[in-house]
């Protein structure tokens, strides 16, 4: 079992960490490797997921029998709900309470989780880099902090181009590999077939599909408290406009794809739809029941005379061990085969694996299931290495700076492109908020 193994290869390093780290009266002392360590010993893990990860937690208990788990339900903190960061304040206070191990569907915990001293380094002792090298490139980029690594990605949500492939082989239309083609497309979509789209618009997630893609400098991330903020740029104005024109044009919705509103009046019309990886399961094949054979997968559309294709990212999740930990051995064992076994990540996870040799198998089993429409592992599989490293994981939510200020305007008729100014200024204000020094490029 891959979990197995790679705990195998831990246990010398680990052992060395830890015993560095205990004093021989049971106290702790200085490590080497980023922290101190807790004094060390074999009592229950305490592991806290959402609903979604619960699958991963008893699966581990079930195939490692001999260990001691408190499996702990939590909200994985969706929404941005800040659930961990206020029950770590509170922990870090009464002095006890924190959790061994934690899921966070958010991907910017790290952002307050090290400055509170709660996430463990693990690329210091914990984890070795060969194990490290196994991820997909960038993906624990929102994980790492001046190199050092403290959480591990457990999914990604690379975007690419979902279609339609039965409606565009019957009305002769061709993928559009560039931008411009995709707006083209959607103004003659508009125009021979009214109703149907090559988008949506309407989710708080929008600008990390095509701004996103697109090499928007809205939130670049330069230090732990410093973004640099550049929401009206050219690469900003170029996604908007395309927006705009596709949502005049009609061929793209403003409604979210998760609206009872889209479902009843959309769902069985859409020709294209950029979106991440997760789209597939549970927005085509869950959420609108489009029957098997029908949905495909393209490469992301390109800006023409970019030499670096590059895609957005919509969500995922991380892994952390807490510094407080008195059961390292323990909780890196069980991190290391929630975030890369074949058991769980690649036949039994929702979403595109971050490790990449289970999401080799996360997508054999995609194809083997014959609801796509051809092999949907090449755009996949490159995408997952083509997310632009320039949109940052801030303390602060753009979704929901986001649906504050673009959503109403573009619900009341405004243009994505106009709004961009109360964007620039939203993000600065929120940035601020939270203690992050704004600068304009």
């Amino acid at each position: 079992m891959r979990g197995r193994n790679l705990a195998a290869v831990l246990a010398g390093a680990l052992a060395m960490t830890i015993a560095a780290g205990c004093a021989s009266g049971g106290g702790a002392a200085p490590a080497q490797n980023g922290f101190t360590p807790a004094p060390q010993d074999d009592g229950t893990l305490t592991v806290w997921v959402d609903s979604t990860r619960m699958a991963a937690a008893q699966l581990y208990q079930k195939q490692h029998p001999e260990a001691k788990l408190d499996i702990v339900s939590y909200d994985g903190d969706a929404n941005g709900s800040n659930y961990l960061q206020t029950k770590v304040g509170l922990f870090n206070r009464t002095g006890s309470g924190w959790p061994d191990v934690v899921f966070s569907s958010q991907n910017n915990e790290v952002s307050w989780a090290r400055q509170a001293g709660f996430t463990a380094p693990l690329n210091k002792g914990l984890l070795q880099q060969s194990i490290l090298d196994g991820w997909a490139p960038g993906a624990n980029d929102p994980c790492t902090v001046d190199g050092t690594v403290y959480c591990l990605r457990n999914d990604l949500s690379q975007t690419v181009l979902w279609y339609n492939a039965t409606l565009m082989r019957q009305w002769g239309y061709r993928v559009p590999a560039t931008w411009p083609e995709y707006q083209a497309l959607g103004r003659k979509v508009a125009a021979e077939h009214p109703g149907y789209l090559v988008g949506a618009a309407g989710d708080t997630f929008t600008p990390e599909i095509y701004l996103w893609a697109s090499k928007c400098g809205a939130n670049q991330i330069t230090g732990p408290k410093a973004v640099t903020v550049d929401a009206t740029g050219p690469n900003c104005t170029r996604a908007a406009q395309l927006l705009d024109t596709v949502i005049k044009a009609g061929s793209m919705s403003t409604s979210s794809v998760f609206s009872s509103d889209f479902g009843k009046n959309s769902a069985d019309k859409i020709l294209l739809m950029p979106g991440p990886s997760w789209y597939g399961g549970a927005l085509f094949q869950g959420t609108f029941k489009t029957p098997k054979g029908q949905i495909a997968v393209a490469p992301m559309p390109q800006w023409p005379g970019d030499p670096d294709p590059s895609v957005g990212n919509v969500g995922g999740g991380t892994w952390l061990v807490s510094a407080h930990s008195h059961h390292l051995k323990a909780a890196t064992d069980f991190l290391t085969w929630v975030t890369t076994s074949d058991d769980y990540q690649g036949k039994v996870a929702p979403g595109y694996p971050a490790y990449q040799a289970a999401a080799k198998t996360w997508l054999a089993n995609q194809v083997s299931s014959g609801y796509y429409a051809g092999d949907i592992t090449g755009p996949l599989q490159a995408a997952a290495g083509q997310v632009w490293n320039g949109w940052g994981y801030g303390q602060f939510s753009q979704e929901a700076i986001w649906a504050a200020t673009v959503t109403p305007g573009l619900t009341a008729g405004k243009t994505i492109e106009s709004l961009l100014p109360a964007w620039q200024s939203a993000i600065e204000n929120y940035a601020r908020s939270t203690g992050y020094e704004v600068k304009q490029r």
